[in-house]
């Protein structure tokens, strides 16, 4: 189907690219802008003597949802990607020894509890069943949905309180086990979104049974070679990307009864597109790109006062042996401390001394990403946001990165003697280079009062023309997460612009917001 509605999307993450293929499937003509001089955002690439390092995501699940992106045109995602499955899903290790290999092997997951504590093995089973009750509820019924109004929001809180989504995940999965390791096991994912497990709504207990379902994968060649398989589909469909383009100023216009967007680029000033799709950081999308909008600016002093994800210092690299029998594919390394130290890094004003990691090897899945008989690692190490704790870390970053490797000495005998290259990221490279607020790595907080309407809306109430996907909006961080967000962003956007693929529940909802809107003393803020 042909259309005189054009598109732009700003960045090239994965919430940007599904939403590209998206419109472009319903023969919207749009142009994806992306700042740096290599697509995927938070999951590019950056290579070494020979080594492959994925910057950002490197844990997918829930294929499902790249799957319906391909078939959208009637095509498979294995014609461009190979997702090659990983075992375990993690390794949990204590620093007092303890060993958890956490997979989506039930009896293997009980035995490993039964050792621990016998009596959490019914609760263990119960959490697995509440986990199913949240995923059916949280992810199949609502990720790809978006919040519109307060109707909407009022619509699924019975349901959101039966499941008592008021609860944060670690209070809620200590009311099923006992035993204090299989507590954090159970708890510990809401990290990988961008959440305090102490503070996050325990909606996102639901990853569990997701990776249950689904298992965890990673895509031969790393997850850049995913992107690349998703920028092929797009180019497929006509759509057209544009590197090193980064855009400087959005300007809202009206001509004639249309309100069109005029992008200042790298590449063009002043382009025309009937609306934009913004795959930025969503407080730069409003404090910098519609910074001559007055309600732009309301929008981005409000998200100021929010909470927001933690910071990441990301260290990467490459090593002249595997190490295949010291570590997994994704091995969890907890500190002395979990709540203080958690505490610490979502509301601490210094750099905690001890730390919790996430070492990323993937090298044991695809040793292809690596010269032979060599292994690829990134380590990860959660750290306050610039907003909290403004830490000088030019100076902090190559120090903090040595005291990470000793630390991984642990695990990986003589490191140091076998490190040919490392590179790392810090808060400051996550503000600089992708324009996070405060360099948070996971947008806004995913806490109760932060998520579904609470949340940025995936289509601004004040601008029209102005869409959102990514971390920032409905539902949130993950690759799960801003893919779901570009689903229900483009049903929006087809609601409003009658394009072929409008959920009439969307039609619905958005005739339900004209309603309001066009009552002022009625109106939502």
């Amino acid at each position: 189907m042909s259309s005189p509605v054009r598109g732009a999307i700003i960045g090239s993450g994965f919430g940007g690219i599904a939403a590209a293929i998206r419109l472009q499937a319903a023969g919207v003509q749009t142009t994806l802008f992306e700042a740096l001089d290599q697509p995927g955002g938070r999951a590019r690439v950056f290579r070494d003597k020979g080594f492959t390092f994925d910057a950002g995501p490197t844990v997918i699940t829930a294929p499902e949802s790249l799957e319906e992106l391909f078939g959208l045109v009637g095509r498979k995602l294995a014609e461009e990607v190979e997702l090659l499955p990983v075992t375990p899903y993690y390794r949990l290790v204590w620093d007092d020894g303890d060993q958890f290999d956490y997979d989506g092997d039930s009896a293997s997951m009980i035995a490993q509890i039964r050792a621990r504590n016998p009596d959490d093995v019914a609760g263990y089973e119960e959490f697995v069943a509440y986990s199913k009750a949240v995923f059916e509820a949280g992810y199949t019924q609502l990720a790809g949905k978006p919040f519109l109004n307060f109707m909407d929001m009022v619509k699924v809180a019975p349901q959101l309180a039966k499941l008592r989504a008021d609860r944060s995940v670690y209070a809620t999965v200590a009311g099923f086990v006992e035993n204090d390791h299989v507590r954090q096991a159970l708890s510990f994912h809401s990290l990988l979104v961008g959440g305090n497990p102490y503070e996050t709504s325990a909606i996102y207990t639901l990853i569990h049974y997701l990776e249950r379902h689904w298992g965890v994968s990673f895509p031969r060649g790393g997850t850049g070679a995913l992107i690349q398989g998703l920028l092929r589909l797009y180019a497929s469909l006509g759509g057209e990307l544009r590197l090193s383009s980064p855009v400087a100023r959005i300007r809202v216009q009206q001509l004639g009864d249309r309100t069109v967007h005029r992008v200042d680029s790298a590449t063009a000033q002043g382009e025309l597109f009937d609306f934009v799709v913004s795959n930025a950081d969503v407080h730069h999308t409003y404090k910098a790109l519609y910074r001559d909008h007055r309600k732009a600016q309301k929008r981005a002093k409000k998200l100021e006062k929010m909470a927001w994800s933690m910071g990441l210092f990301v260290l990467y690299f490459g090593t002249d042996i595997a190490y295949r029998d010291q570590v997994a594919h994704h091995t969890v390394l907890f500190g002395p401390r979990y709540k203080e130290l958690l505490n610490e890094i979502f509301h601490g004003h210094e750099l905690p001394e001890d730390f919790s990691l996430y070492l990323h090897a993937p090298t044991h899945t695809d040793p292809s990403i690596a010269p032979a008989g060599c292994g690829a690692f990134y380590v990860l190490s959660p750290v306050p946001h610039l907003g909290n704790a403004p830490i000088d870390w030019q100076t902090v970053g190559p120090q903090y990165a040595d005291k990470l490797l000793a630390h991984l000495e642990q695990h990986l005998p003589d490191l140091r003697q076998h490190v040919v290259t490392k590179s790392w990221l810090t808060p400051e490279d996550f503000r600089d280079d992708l324009n996070a607020f405060q360099g948070a790595a996971f947008s806004v907080a995913p806490t109760l009062t932060q998520s579904a309407w609470f949340r940025p809306h995936n289509r601004d109430q004040d601008i029209p023309g102005l869409y959102i996907v990514g971390a920032g909006t409905h539902p949130g961080a993950g690759v799960p997460g801003v893919i779901s967000s570009a689903k229900a962003t483009v049903e929006v956007i087809a609601a409003d612009f009658g394009l072929p693929l409008a959920d009439p529940e969307v039609v619905a909802a958005m005739q339900r917001r004209r309603a309001i809107d066009a009552q002022p003393s009625r109106k939502v803020a």
